[in-house]
């Protein structure tokens, strides 16, 4: 008697305890789960730094301090379009393109001659 409860426990308990294991053992629910994620940890804020890098290149005015992507300093002179003139030293004006610029450092005042973009 004691072996025949024993057999028919064994049997009923892992079918009562599966529910859990059966959803996350399923291939669909792991990779969704698995998507999910990536999507909040890895695309989304990769997004937003790409939406703010662009709001940032889109307001550089005259006068504003910026770092270039290989690693020049310079204060913007001529804002133009599509490109920047760069002023690195006294005197020493150079055109980059705007999508080049990494950072904005300081903010200067806007000229009236300023082209919007």
């Amino acid at each position: 008697m004691i072996l025949h409860t024993a057999l028919v426990l064994a049997a009923v308990a892992p079918a009562a305890s599966n529910g859990l294991q059966d959803i996350l053992g399923n291939p669909l629910v792991f990779l969704g789960g698995m998507l999910a994620l990536m999507y909040f940890f890895v695309f989304r804020p990769q997004q937003q730094r790409a939406k703010e890098h662009q709001n940032q290149i889109g307001a550089i005015k005259r006068g504003d301090t910026v770092v270039l992507s290989s690693g020049v300093i310079g204060k913007v002179v001529r804002v133009e379009e599509k490109e920047l003139g760069i002023e690195v030293a006294q005197n020493v004006t150079i055109k980059v393109i705007k999508s080049m610029v990494s950072e904005v450092r300081t903010r200067g005042e806007p000229a009236a001659n300023d082209a919007k973009s």
